[in-house]
C-alpha cells in the first residue's frame, strides 16, 4: 500500500494502543497493528471487510 493512504483507528480505540488501523480504497481494505505499523499489513478484499463489520454488528 502506498503511504499515501489515509490510516484510521476507530473513535472507539482506547487509549492503551490496543488498536487496528485501516485504510481504505474501493476495492481492498487495508489493516495493521496500529503498535507496529511498520510490521506490514493485511489485504482484505473490500466486500468480505464489509461483511465482516455487519457479522460483527449483529
Amino acid at each position: 500500500m502506498s503511504e499515501s493512504w489515509a490510516w484510521r483507528k476507530s473513535s472507539r480505540s482506547a487509549g492503551n494502543g490496543q488498536c487496528v488501523e485501516v485504510a481504505r480504497t474501493t476495492a481492498v481494505v487495508g489493516v495493521r497493528d496500529s503498535k507496529a505499523p511498520h510490521a506490514g499489513h493485511l489485504r482484505v478484499p473490500g466486500a468480505s471487510f464489509t461483511a465482516f463489520l455487519n457479522a460483527v454488528k449483529r
